[in-house]
């Protein structure tokens, strides 16, 4: 079973890799683009048809207000990402907003923004795939009946192309990363030139009557206010993954900190460009989407399957079922479900620094056979498989939870940065040349903290009440985690602080062999108790049974042990609590004394052989561990079968382990 488990695990994430060759996972830019913003990129294929989803609920009468909006989350995205220019630069190590608001604000501030992101990052995998997922629906409407079963089959196969290293996981990633990009690009291109020379492209829902949702038309004042704020923040979904470069700045090759801000810069462009081009041919080509197409279209029939609007868009102006459709179409899908890849790059990288700095369990800091953060990648995975199955992998459902834990961090992030120039400002040593830099990127800073809480404030007040409050319940929750976690390490570090003198040593050490029976592995229990030395020796076993227990007492004596046999006898059959008397009897007689148990156990090859033997001793351990001033030592005795186990470990070590072993 182990040699299948092996061959199973090494056909999955391949072959173990060398701790020194960590420096050949590190990425040039044209890997680190893929791998750390496919997210930003492949938001713009859902973002334009946010904003189109919540302007749709009031008729046409306010479509008009796509490009202003539009516009808006451009100058935001701009922003965020000049902000986070500066943090790359200050911050390379790879903490992104969580290190900045640690290290500027508060302990406590910092561990709000890694609830954000943790939160967001299982988000943005769940929400990514189900938008890949409605993609390949919109070219095969067949398969809308396993939705959820195709989501989450692609979160199992992104998580073992991680397990196989960074490096590797980039190379499959770029080809439809840069595929997607190429298609848009000639998509915006083909179709701003169809318009430009009058035979400009129609959508197959143009023609549509649009009926608006029921209370939504005619709306004034803060009504209106309300309604458009609601779809310029669903129109946010566009900066999600942006924070993402800051956090895998390690991963850059060298210069790091120069390289990532070079890569931040492209994707921000490329993503800008991209988001202006597709809402202009939304606009263009007359797209209609809604939520509930059935109730708001009158020609949209029972049964039908309703396209996103990229699909839409390219089926517009390459043909539908053309060569071009299925090219962007497929593109589309295999971006958008690999743009889950950035968190599986981001959370795996957080918690490993949550858990040095204590706030997380230590096992996410540890590094798998790839070197990667496997337990982190496969926590999240788990998190995002349970969270599609929650919610139906609904694009539309799952996007209202989506940009809290978003905005949470660039707030935060940002405001850190303020404080950190400030701090760099008040340093009187400080030369001039420098302070007016420190003094810029303040400014931006400053600009990007204040518009990213406004957006905070707008998002948390208009997507409340569509499920958002699902996130603002898990991010304290997890806040509240995090910090018990650390409390627990921190009490536990304290506690294991040397004392200023060295510790006493016991006067005495009285040691204790458990007899079960008079068998190989109580003989070699006692000889090694011998070997130690101890001021006395004690054989102890336990009257269950007055028969047995005249048999056992029989064969020692029968064999001329020098050690006398003790026997307890246990009136209501238990072994443990009589056993733990005793030691705590000798402990009491003297406390300055040590007592150690010797306890014989089986080595077994068979998980089921464990089952059928030492469940007594695993027990009496348990309980013998929690009495001070005990030692337990395990005596262990192989059975035949564990001499397999002990070939199956050579046989998986390298070849001059094997041989030394053999030898």
């Amino acid at each position: 079973m182990a040699v299948v488990n092996d061959v199973l695990k090494r056909l999955v994430i391949g072959r173990a890799l060398r701790s020194d060759r960590a420096s050949e996972q590190e990425l040039p830019k044209y890997l680190a683009l893929p791998i750390f913003a496919s997210d930003p990129l492949s938001s713009v294929a859902y973002a334009t048809q946010e904003i189109l989803v919540f302007l749709t609920l009031g008729g046409l009468a306010y479509l008009y207000l796509t490009p202003y909006l539009a516009a808006a989350v451009v100058v935001l995205l701009t922003v965020v990402v000049l902000s986070y220019r500066q943090l790359v630069h200050a911050y390379p190590s790879g903490g992104g907003d969580y290190e900045v608001a640690n290290r500027n604000i508060s302990p406590s501030a910092g561990l709000v923004v890694a609830s954000a992101l943790l939160v967001d990052y299982v988000l943005t995998v769940a929400v990514s795939i189900s938008a890949g997922v409605d993609n390949i629906i919109s070219a095969v409407p067949s398969l809308a009946d396993h939705r959820v079963l195709m989501a989450v089959m692609f979160v199992a196969f992104l998580t073992a192309m991680n397990l196989r290293g960074v490096k590797e996981s980039g190379k499959a990633f770029a080809i439809p990363t840069y595929g997607f990009v190429l298609g848009v690009m000639s998509m915006i291109v083909y179709g701003l030139a169809q318009a430009v020379f009058g035979d400009a492209p129609q959508a197959e829902s143009s023609g549509y009557t649009v009926v608006p949702e029921h209370g939504q038309s005619g709306l004034t004042g803060l009504a209106l206010a309300f309604f458009v704020l609601r779809a310029f923040s669903s129109g946010c979904t566009a900066l999600t993954g942006v924070e993402a470069i800051a956090n895998g700045v390690p991963a850059f090759r060298k210069p790091k900190s120069k390289n990532a801000a070079t890569t931040l810069a492209l994707m921000g462009g490329i993503a800008m460009t991209m988001f202006t081009g597709i809402t202009a041919l939304a606009l263009l080509t007359d797209v209609r989407y809604s939520e509930h197409p059935s109730e708001q279209f009158r020609e949209f029939g029972e049964g039908d399957v309703q396209r996103s609007v990229i699909a839409q868009v390219s089926a517009a102006v390459f043909g539908d079922h053309s060569a071009g459709f299925f090219y962007l179409t497929a593109m589309t899908a295999g971006i958008l479900i690999l743009a889950a890849n950035t968190a599986f790059n981001g959370f795996p990288l957080l918690g490993s620094i949550l858990a040095q700095d204590r706030a997380l369990p230590r096992q996410l800091h540890t590094r798998g056979d790839r070197l990667v953060y496997s337990n982190g990648i496969v926590l999240l995975a788990t998190f995002a498989a349970l969270l599609i199955f929650a919610f139906d992998a609904s694009v539309t459902r799952l996007i209202q939870l989506y940009i809290i834990g978003v905005f949470t961090s660039f707030t935060f992030g940002q405001y850190g940065m303020v404080r950190h120039w400030n701090r760099l400002l008040r340093d009187p040593a400080v030369p001039a040349e420098l302070a007016s830099g420190y003094r810029r990127s303040r400014a931006i800073n400053a600009v990007g903290a204040s518009l990213t809480g406004l957006v905070l404030v707008i998002v948390t007040i208009t997507k409340f009440t569509s499920g958002a409050y699902l996130v603002l319940l898990a991010m304290p929750l997890l806040w509240l985690l995090m910090r018990g976690i650390r409390r627990h390490y921190d009490r536990v570090a304290r506690e294991l602080e040397p004392e200023e003198t060295n510790p006493s040593l016991p006067s005495r050490n009285h040691a204790i062999v458990l007899v079960s029976k008079v068998h190989a592995p109580t003989l070699r229990a006692l000889a090694y108790a011998k070997a130690t030395r101890p001021h006395d020796l004690t054989a102890l076993t336990v009257e269950v049974d007055p028969e047995e227990s005249r048999a056992l007492q029989d064969q020692w004596d029968a064999r001329g042990l020098s050690v006398p046999l003790t026997v307890i006898a246990s009136p209501y059959r238990e072994i443990t609590r009589p056993v733990l008397d005793y030691v705590r009897s000798v402990r009491m007689k003297s406390p300055r004394d040590v007592v150690t148990v010797f306890v014989p156990e089986y080595v077994v090859g068979h998980w089921w052989e464990q089952l059928l033997h030492n469940q007594s001793a695993l027990r009496l351990k348990g309980r013998l561990l929690f009495q001070p001033g005990v030692m337990v030592t395990s005596v262990p005795y192989q059975l035949r079968s564990s001499d397999r186990r002990k070939d199956d470990d050579e046989g998986n070590a390298p070849g001059d382990v094997r041989r030394a072993a053999r030898t």
